[in-house]
Order: structure tokens, then C-alpha cells, then sequence
């Protein structure tokens, strides 16, 4: 599957089949994790896999209680090692760069058949509890990783690109070109 590909058919998937993911596909797609870019070649981005149900569970719970996230065979916590350095543009370096290799790890995913989805709704400080992550260590996401039990939708709402993209300069007008 090309990359292309992979774009077009990435979902979020919130119900999975029971199936382990095998430790060869969770090598391939923390190699894709691994080759992603980052501010300065700085790298903070770590992961906590998590495959035991009793914790994957506990994990549901910090996640507000969302009960796919216990039916996930895997739970990638996503962190960051970091001194909060700021890119000379003035945003943070480690949201942004976890956030690469995240994108990533859900491309590499759904090229080898498995789904992802983001969790952005969660209580980092029971995350933190739950995995013994240190008070130093960002808790930026929560991901997670399996076999989907559906196919992916044939077509996603999106935007026009012209509502998006504009050329040479800001438009207000450029929804309506």
C-alpha cells in the first residue's frame, strides 16, 4: 500500500477484533515512529505499549470512561521527554513532534491492516498513575492499536480544499473560490 493509499484509508476505528497484534507489526510501525522528523533532531517522543487487559482497562477509565479503548488489543501511551524547547517560531517543539510520529505510527498501521484511533479525551494524571510515568514525562495521547472489525468508510466528509488552501496570501474570501 502506498502512502497515498494508507491517507485514504486511515479511520478511526473504535471497535476491534480480540486478535493480538503480532510483535514483528508493533516493530514495523515504532521503526516508522523512529524515522519521523523533529525540531533540531530533538526525538522526545517515548511510548508505553500497553497490552495487559487489566491495565488497557484502567486506561478506559483515565480515558473518560471510553470502554473501546479496554476492547483495544494495544494502548500506545504517547509521551515526551523534554526540556520544552520552543522552535524559533515560538511554538513548542514536543506536541508537535510526538504528534509526527504519531501520524506516523497510524499510517505504518493501517498500511499492515491494522486501525488506530486518537484519544485526546483523557486525564493525564491518572495515565500517569496507571503507567508509573514520571511527574517529568508529558502524557501527550493516547492511541489505540488493533485489527478493526470494519472496513474502512468508502469516503470521509472533508472540506474543499479551496476552503483550506489559499495562494500567495490569507484570504477570508478563499472558501469561495
Amino acid at each position: 500500500m502506498d502512502v497515498f493509499e494508507a491517507i485514504q484509508k486511515r479511520f478511526s476505528v473504535r471497535n476491534y477484533k480480540s486478535q493480538k497484534v503480532a510483535p514483528e507489526q508493533l516493530n514495523a510501525i515504532f521503526e516508522a515512529a523512529r524515522l519521523a522528523p523533529s525540531a533540531n533532531n530533538r526525538q522526545e517522543w517515548r511510548f508505553v505499549v500497553v497490552e495487559d487487559a487489566e491495565t488497557r482497562k484502567k486506561l478506559s477509565v483515565a480515558a473518560k470512561n471510553q470502554l473501546f479503548v479496554a476492547e483495544a488489543p494495544v494502548v500506545i501511551a504517547c509521551l515526551a521527554v523534554t526540556d520544552h524547547h520552543r522552535m524559533s517560531c515560538g511554538q513548542l517543539c514536543y506536541p508537535i513532534d510526538v504528534t509526527i510520529a504519531i501520524d506516523h505510527i497510524t499510517l505504518a498501521a493501517t498500511a499492515l491492516g491494522l486501525g488506530t484511533c486518537w484519544i485526546g479525551a483523557f486525564y493525564a494524571d491518572q495515565v500517569r498513575r496507571i503507567l508509573s510515568i514520571p511527574k517529568d514525562v508529558e502524557v501527550v495521547e493516547l492511541l489505540t492499536l488493533g485489527y478493526p472489525t470494519k472496513e474502512p468508510p468508502s469516503s470521509k466528509p472533508r472540506m474543499p480544499r479551496n476552503h483550506f488552501v489559499f495562494h500567495e496570501e490569507w484570504s477570508a474570501k478563499g472558501n469561495n473560490a
